[in-house]
């Protein structure tokens, strides 16, 4: 009888997709959510956002475009797309205080076009990861990431 071969991850990339956009819609967290808004079009505010990153010192690790992932098996998604981001130097003292932060970190923003074709700008707000993850609340490192995402994010919207 012959043994039948492991499906490579490739064969299973769409229903992964599938199951990210089917689950994009699921209840956010108790985590606040901010959101600006841009006249621009996501594309530019990626862009205009990773400059920022960049210049400010911090490493984008990722740009995930939803749309992309939609596209590719066939479904329509408004423009959408998450930068993943982050410095060592504010996630690690986080981590050290509670190694599950981790799930939490690096930063991410979403940029993406709303229903009426607007470009906003969101994400959670760095002083939910003290409720989430038992961290101090009055830590140096979550006023820091507050001021660098309020900063970062106004920069790429205007």
């Amino acid at each position: 009888m012959p043994i039948a071969e492991e499906p490579s991850f490739m064969r299973h990339l769409p229903i992964l997709i599938l199951i990210i956009l089917l689950t994009a819609g699921a209840p956010l967290s108790a985590s606040e959510l901010i959101e600006k808004n841009s006249p621009h079009a996501v594309a530019t505010v990626v862009a205009r956002l990773t400059t920022a990153i960049e210049d400010a010192g911090a490493t984008v690790f990722a740009i995930i475009d939803h749309t992309a992932g939609a596209r590719s098996v066939g479904i329509d998604l408004p423009a959408a797309q998450v930068l993943v981001f982050g410095n060592p130097r504010l996630g690690t003292p986080a981590m050290q205080d509670n190694i599950r932060t981790g799930l939490d970190l690096p930063l991410r923003v979403l940029v993406y076009s709303d229903e009426n074709g607007d470009t906003k700008v969101a994400y959670h707000a760095p002083d939910e990861l003290a409720e989430d993850h038992q961290l101090p609340a009055d830590s140096a490192y979550l006023r820091k990431m507050t001021g660098a995402l309020d900063k970062l994010t106004t920069l790429a919207a205007e």
